[in-house]
């Protein structure tokens, strides 16, 4: 294995590699979030990389849906990624950390268990922090047309000619 010291970093190659070895939830880099187990990235413009990766369990802690992937989630937290929000959010995270920390973890995604993660969101709830997030992630999330399907919501009907003429009365077990 090369020595990255002398390298000057890693090769995309080998982050991947590693990080998929370690078994890691995300891809922390120089400017990004990647899964290790999916095709997506996201690039972060002010916020740390760490950051964002907590933001995106932090939301998947908040409104866990299995069937939902990390993707959407990285969408619905994307728009604390600038100039007004980054203090407060890099704020929130290192208090978020600092809680994981106080349960004997490294940090907030070092905690292997949802329900450990939720024990300690809910020890956050009060936080303004904590409540602009989770407002937020309600339309974030929720309003990505992508999602709906996975929620067998059909969008708005007003458009097709309303509900009436496109299944409003199908149902077969009443």
């Amino acid at each position: 294995m090369k020595d990255i010291s002398q390298q000057g970093g890693l090769t995309r190659r080998e982050l991947l590699s590693r990080s998929m070895a370690a078994g890691a939830s995300f891809v922390v880099g120089a400017g990004f979030v990647a899964s290790p187990d999916a095709a997506w990235a996201l690039e972060t413009k002010v916020l740390q990389p760490h950051s964002m990766a907590t933001l995106i369990q932090m939301a998947r802690d908040i409104y866990p849906h299995d069937h939902v992937g990390d993707e959407y989630y990285a969408i619905a937290v994307k728009g604390y990624d600038d100039a007004e929000t980054a203090e407060t959010v890099e704020a929130g995270i290192a208090a978020l950390d600092a809680a994981a920390r106080g349960k004997g973890h490294a940090d907030y995604l070092s905690v292997g268990w949802e329900r450990d993660r939720a024990d300690i969101l809910r020890g956050m709830e009060n936080s303004a922090f904590f409540q602009q997030v989770r407002g937020g992630l309600v339309t974030g999330l929720y309003n990505q047309k992508a999602v709906w399907p996975l929620f067998g919501y059909e969008g708005e009907s007003y458009s097709k000619g309303g509900y009436i003429n496109r299944g409003f009365d199908d149902i077969t077990w009443l």
